[in-house]
C-alpha cells in the first residue's frame, strides 16, 4: 500500500510542479493574500480532483475523451482563462493607489477556493489526463486494495498539491513585502497575460476538432 501511495505522491508532483494556468493563479493570489491562499486552491483543486475520482470510477471517464466532450472543454475553458487574465491585466493599470500592498483589499475566501475548481478545470488538459492516465491509476490501486487503495492514491495525490502550492504561496506571500508598487503591477500584468496566452492556446488547440 505504501508503493501505491508512494507512486501517487510523485506523480502528483510531476503535474504539481509544471508551469501552468493553476500555478499563475496561485501566484497572483498569493501576492495578495499570501500564504492562505495557497491552502484555499489547493482545497478548491482537491475538491474538483475528488469529484473526478468518484465519476472516473463508477465509468463516466470514457464520456470527457469524446470529441464533443474535447470541444467543449477546450472552447470553454479557454474562454475562462482568457477572462480571468483579462481581469488581471485590467487591475495592473488601474494605478499604484488602486492595487498598492498596503491598500489592496485580499479576495474573499471563498472566491479562492472556487477560483482554485474553475482553473483547473478549465485546463481541458486536466480533465484528459484523469480520463485516461488517472483511470488507470485508479483501477490499478482498487485491484491491489479495493476502496482503500484508492484512497491512498487519492491522498498521496493531493498531498503533493498541497505541499507543492502552499510553498509557492509562502514564497511569493515573503516576497510581496519588498516589491515596488510598480513592480507589483508589472507582475499581476505578466501573470494576466500569461493566463490569457493559456487560454487562447486551448481554444487554438480545440479548433481542429471542430473543423
Amino acid at each position: 500500500m505504501i508503493a501505491i501511495f508512494v507512486q501517487s505522491l510523485l506523480i502528483g508532483y510531476s503535474g504539481a510542479v509544471m508551469p501552468g494556468s493553476l500555478l499563475t493563479y496561485t501566484l497572483d493570489h498569493s501576492l495578495k493574500s499570501g500564504v492562505k491562499a495557497g491552502f484555499l486552491v489547493s482545497l478548491g483543486h482537491s475538491f474538483l480532483e475528488l469529484f473526478l475520482v468518484i465519476l472516473i470510477f463508477f465509468g463516466f471517464g470514457q464520456y470527457l475523451t469524446t470529441t464533443p466532450a474535447q470541444i467543449l472543454i477546450g472552447l470553454g475553458g479557454g474562454l475562462l482563462l482568457v477572462f480571468l487574465g483579462s481581469r488581471m491585466v485590467q487591475d495592473s493599470w488601474r494605478g499604484p493607489a488602486a492595487i498598492s500592498l498596503p491598500a489592496a483589499a485580499p479576495p474573499k475566501n471563498r472566491s479562492i477556493l472556487l477560483g482554485g475548481a474553475l482553473i483547473s478545470l478549465a485546463n481541458p488538459y486536466f480533465l484528459i489526463w484523469w480520463a485516461v492516465v488517472g483511470l488507470g491509476l485508479i483501477m490499478n490501486a482498487f485491484n491491489a486494495f479495493g476502496f482503500s487503495g484508492v484512497l491512498l492514491f487519492y491522498l498521496g495525490h493531493i498531498l503533493a498539491d498541497f505541499s507543492w502550492y502552499l510553498l509557492v504561496a509562502w514564497l511569493a506571500g515573503k516576497t510581496r513585502t519588498f516589491l515596488h508598487p510598480k513592480v507589483y503591477r508589472l507582475v499581476i500584468g505578466g501573470l494576466g497575460l500569461c493566463l490569457i496566452g493559456f487560454g487562447v492556446g486551448f481554444c487554438a488547440n480545440t479548433l481542429p476538432l471542430i473543423f
